[in-house]
């Protein structure tokens, strides 16, 4: 079984993709952190825990990360698509779990370094724990197995402003430091999930299943795509964090070419752009894969069988 940790800012997708890797044999989530993005960095947290229990795997440690951008202000959470709680406003209950007294970035440099080019990172939020906890352990860089980042949109319009996707937009002072500090990236951008659709017939065949899980899933993307709709985008929600985990899954659900990738952060139009050079031969060595095709069917397919936990899970419990 592959290693993982999440590093979310837990909203709807984000629950999604943590209930996928929760349920998928294939892996061991080892930890979660939290980040700021789609809502505060206190209520991913508490959302994350609050998942974590609907799933019945509460023993999973989470870890309270960045609570603001490396360099920029705050700037609002994604009320439009992930309602003001950061899960479609439906209720869970309050966690009866707390966090870890240890901080996301020291657990994040604990915990590749107790298993050396064995754990994979999948960052579904802001780039900045990452950033941070290279920024205080460079050693990890050639220590960590592979960094799998939902973000960027490549060669497609963004999703935050019309050239940026918004899990960059978050914090691109930190995505541009993590993509040029050699740390290895395999970004699955807005290139792939916008093709990776979740329909409202599934949600219909989530409800037929009458399970607590499949009906609260169910309600939250109901939300989510609801706000879709308001796009222009009424075929259903892209599956962006879940496909990040399904990469690390099965690679073969994408193909990627290598590129070399930068970051605008020069602020203006262009501000939070992921500059993809696609030249045969590059001006600048290539430092990320950027996943450009997707297997969508099957890689949908696949989700749908796992996320209910229909086959059953497993996660690490160890705490690093």
């Amino acid at each position: 079984m592959e290693k993982i940790i999440l590093d979310v800012d837990t909203g709807i997708d984000d629950a999604l993709a943590i209930a996928y890797a929760v349920h998928s044999p294939a892996l061991e989530v080892c930890g979660i952190t939290t980040t700021f993005g789609n809502i505060t960095v206190e209520e991913a947290t508490r959302n994350t825990l609050q998942v974590l229990e609907l799933l019945d795997a509460s023993t999973i440690p989470v870890y309270q990360g960045a609570s603001k951008p490396i360099v920029r202000d705050l700037t609002g959470k994604a009320r439009l698509f992930h309602g003001e709680n950061g899960l479609g406003n439906v209720v869970l209950p309050e966690p009866s779990t707390t966090a870890q007294p240890q901080c996301a970035t020291q657990f994040l440099i604990s915990a590749i370094k107790e298993y050396p080019h064995e754990l994979t990172l999948v960052t579904v939020g802001s780039m900045t724990n990452l950033a941070q906890a290279i920024m205080a352990a460079p050693e990890i860089i050639t220590l960590v197995k592979r960094v799998v980042v939902m973000g960027g949109a490549v060669t497609v319009p963004g999703n935050r402003t019309p050239v940026a996707e918004a899990n960059i937009c978050a914090d691109p002072e930190a995505a541009a430091y993590v993509f040029q500090s050699g740390i290895p990236v395999t970004l699955v951008g807005l290139d792939v999930t916008m093709q990776t659709l979740l329909t409202r017939e599934h949600l219909q065949e989530w409800r037929a299943k009458d399970t607590r899980l499949s009906h609260v899933f169910a309600d939250m993307c109901e939300v989510y795509m609801n706000a879709y709709a308001t796009v222009g985008n009424l075929r259903g929600c892209g599956l962006h964090d879940p496909l990040a985990v399904g990469v690390v899954i099965d690679p073969t659900f994408v193909k990627s070419v290598p590129m070399h990738v930068a970051v605008d952060t020069a602020g203006g139009a262009s501000d939070a752009r992921t500059i993809g050079d696609r030249r045969e031969h590059p001006a600048q060595t290539p430092n990320v894969d950027v996943c450009l095709e997707v297997d969508h069917e099957r890689f949908v397919g696949h989700f749908l069988k796992h996320v209910l936990g229909n086959e059953g899970g497993n996660h690490c419990v160890k705490r690093v």
